[in-house]
């Protein structure tokens, strides 16, 4: 640690977690004014009463006032406001899908096998990906198309009895009517996936290549060049599905010549498109020299302009020539039955796949605590991309029964395919709340055990040794954070299995014609009110999020999670904010480092701690050793430990951590709650309480890992393991001249406590004030027997 020189400054910049904040909570003012940014990447500052830029509190470090300035990154811009925004939440299974490419098991460096896995899993991810968006606009299209138009607007049909039939019987109106939404669709679809946020010129080097281990967090996290290409092979793809629907879908052969000729001109499009994404591979994560360098220089901006001319083409013709249009269409059940089984198919093969890449990548995670391996053992990409397929599914068959039920047409017929899918949600619905009917109750009762044994975790305990009355309100909320932390993971794959398995059950019952029974109608009615339901309310909060920001903060939940990641697998997402937000934390971090007296804190809570860590990473591989010295990082309330190392093994691995830990030594500071169900522990790990004393094992501040000397005990009443400061909560307070906010905080107001100061005075390489900076020994409660804290 050094003391500050008389030219020492310290700039705190802050980056906001997910729902967003406003400016002013941000930086800890009554009001703020942007001083930097595009107005969509904001960078803020606390404001005087003419709204000019002020400093923040000074900060005392080595028993000096050191001049602070406080700034802010306001991202929430990127994922929140308006109706565009608010409509990506309808995207969320295609975010899904492309979530799972960075998902893959990391590949070991000069393993040949582990990079052909890599390779055919990469590739199936993009195939999946393509025959979602397929089967999403083929459900639309039986919506609009078939429901609509074919059955409900035919003439003599009963159905919406104010449309004349004079108007019904006009040639083209009806396949107007079927295919103008979804050319609407396909046109949305296309207007998303070409949003990009512009970024700066960064003079930081490039990243490496995604789906490869790395060497510090994050910086395999890079804009696909295929993204072009693969957006218009998914949309070539979507309108020649369209285009077979009128004239009997792809396994049959029309009758009549104009519609052969559409029907084989849409075959070859579907063939061309599903061949050029099999083929097509990133180009910054395997060999150049593969097959997809040609295809590269074959599908040029105007070969793509061609292809997507040809399928708007198709479909208008194919529209055209149905005249007179019957009422119903024959292709559409066999259309969403294949697709959707190709899918399931493809889901498999990707699961047995993974099975060997992640037995090969298990040796980079060898020797970790069973709490710090990846979840699944690196095979968590098949379940997420699961549920992207049936979440995909269910949300069109819930779509076409919502529509059904609002034109007052439940007499007409939907796809066969669409029974087994109601059954699927409706016994999934049936058996969820029949499992949490007995995890409540023992939950319920293992609590009352806990309480009444009176063995709460002794970190509690040795947290609130001076004040041992907030722990009948401490020692809850860190049983339900806990619970929430370590078992997450469980939920989701507890869900997607029971999903899979009525998948697979309805997937055979439709494969043999077998009729549900009668007892499981009750089933298939409960699954079209839990499908109406979720449409319904998603609509309802897109609507609602679109017309109030807060109601957009809470929807932004869904984006903020899912936008994170660049474009891999599925083209049509959300933009991804890290490729603006990081390089511009880390250009703003070396405009302020010319300043040679200045040193740079990057404090970022939630989900912004993933942002400054792989922001700090970018800047130690550009910056040269004066400037590293004078970055840190502070880490609040953060997932970077319990949920991006095990979900994301190939991005925020541990070892990256490890070597970030290693290379800011002690100006990496973590501030936990047990309480905080979002962000616990970062860089420490099996933690005990052993004769007053906790102890743990770490980071260290020289880059390895071990055993670290027992925690001591700040002015402010946290207890210090490593780099990890474990705040009271309730807070200890209330503090004379500081800000005091009672009760459990959980999550929310990292900075009110007095604790904040401290741990940025430490990531700024200054020595703070107080006696816990000497390294005096801490305050001892009543010893009690070791116990280990996960």
């Amino acid at each position: 640690m050094l003391l500050p020189g008389p030219d020492t400054r310290v700039v705190e910049l802050r980056v906001h977690g997910i729902l967003g904040t406003r400016p002013e909570a941000l930086v800890s003012a009554i009001s703020a004014v942007d001083v930097a940014g595009d107005g969509i990447g904001r960078v803020v500052r606390p404001a005087d009463r003419l709204l000019r830029p002020a400093p923040g509190p000074v900060l005392t470090a080595g028993g000096r006032p050191v001049p602070r300035i406080v700034e802010g990154y306001i991202w929430s811009g990127m994922t929140s406001g308006g109706w565009a925004k608010a409509a990506w939440a309808l995207l969320f299974p295609f975010s899904l899908a492309n979530m799972a490419h960075w998902m893959l098991p990391p590949l070991p460096r000069g393993h040949r096998l582990a990079a052909r896995l890599g390779l055919i899993s990469r590739s199936l991810l993009r195939l999946a990906a393509l025959l979602l968006t397929m089967l999403l606009v083929t459900q639309a299209a039986v919506v609009s198309l078939d429901l609509l138009a074919a059955q409900c607007l035919a003439p003599g049909k009963a159905c919406l009895p104010a449309v004349p039939d004079w108007l019904r019987e006009t040639p083209l109106v009806r396949p107007a009517i079927g295919l103008l939404p979804v050319l609407a669709a396909i046109l949305v679809l296309h207007r998303i996936s070409c949003v990009a946020w512009e970024v700066d010129d960064s003079p930081n080097p490039p990243p490496s290549a995604p789906n490869v281990a790395v060497d510090l967090p994050g910086t395999n996290l890079v804009a696909d060049p295929d993204t072009p290409m693969l957006r218009a092979l998914h949309l070539v793809a979507a309108l020649a599905t369209v285009a077979l629907l009128p004239v009997g879908g792809p396994f049959h052969l029309p009758d009549r010549p104009v519609d052969a000729v559409f029907w084989a001109m849409a075959l070859v499009l579907l063939t061309l498109a599903i061949l050029a994404v099999l083929l097509l591979d990133d180009p910054t994560g395997a060999e150049p020299q593969r097959m997809g360098a040609w295809l590269r220089i074959g599908l040029g901006p105007w070969t793509r302009r061609i292809l997507l001319g040809l399928g708007v083409a198709l479909v208008v013709g194919v529209g055209a020539a149905q005249h007179p249009m019957p009422s119903s269409l024959t292709g559409t059940d066999s259309t969403v039955e294949a697709l959707a089984a190709a899918l399931i198919g493809l889901v498999v093969l990707l699961g047995l796949v993974l099975v060997p890449a992640a037995l090969i990548a298990r040796r980079t995670w060898r020797g970790q605590p069973a709490e710090l391996r990846p979840w699944a053992g690196g095979w968590m990409t098949a379940p997420v991309l699961a549920t992207a397929a049936l979440l995909g599914g269910g949300l069109g068959a819930g779509l076409a029964i919502a529509v059904r039920g609002l034109i007052g047409a439940g007499e007409l017929p939907l796809p066969p395919g669409y029974t087994p899918v109601t059954l699927l949600w409706g016994a999934s619905a049936v058996l969820a709340a029949a499992a949490l009917v007995p995890v409540v109750a023992f939950a319920a009762v293992h609590n009352w055990h806990r309480l009444r044994s009176r063995r709460p975790f002794e970190q509690v305990n040795l947290l609130h040794a001076t004040r041992p009355a907030d722990l009948p309100a401490a020692l809850p909320a860190w049983r339900r954070a806990h619970w929430q932390r370590a078992h997450l993971h469980h939920a989701v794959l507890a869900l997607t299995a029971v999903l899979c398995a009525g998948t697979v059950v309805a997937l055979w019952r439709r494969i043999n014609r077998m009729d549900p029974p009668n007892w499981m109608t009750p089933l298939s009615g409960v699954g079209v009110l839990v499908l109406g339901a979720l449409v319904a309310a998603l609509l309802r909060a897109v609507y609602n999020a679109a017309r109030a920001p807060e109601a957009g903060r809470t929807l932004g939940v869904i984006a903020d999670l899912a936008c994170f990641w660049p474009r891999e697998a599925h083209p049509i997402v959300p933009p991804c904010y890290a490729l603006k937000v990081i390089p511009e934390l880390a250009a703003r971090t070396a405009e302020h480092l010319r300043d040679p007296g200045t040193r740079v804190v990057l404090a970022g809570n939630s989900q912004g701690s993933v942002l400054v860590a792989a922001a700090a990473a970018r800047l130690l591989n550009s910056l040269n050793e004066p400037e590293r010295r004078r970055v840190g990082v502070v880490t609040v309330g953060s997932p970077l430990q319990w949920a991006y190392p095990r979900a994301f093994p190939g991005v925020v691995s541990h070892t990256s951590l490890a070597a970030l830990a290693g290379e800011l030594g002690t100006r990496w500071r973590s501030l936990c709650r047990g309480t905080d169900p979002i962000g616990g522990a970062v860089t420490t790990w099996r933690r005990q309480v052993v004769d007053g004393r906790l102890l743990g094992v770490g980071f260290r501040p020289d880059g390895t890992i071990g055993p670290l000397p027992a925690a001591i005990r700040s002015p402010g009443g946290a207890l210090v393991l490593g780099l990890d400061h474990w705040l009271p909560d309730p807070p200890l307070g209330p503090t004379p001249g500081s800000r005091w906010t009672p009760g459990v905080q959980g999550h929310g107001d990292y900075t009110a406590d007095p604790e904040w100061d401290r741990v940025i005075a430490l990531a700024a390489g200054l020595d703070p004030a107080g006696p816990a900076a000497a390294g005096l020994p801490p305050i001892l409660p009543v010893p009690r027997n070791g116990r280990t804290e996960s």
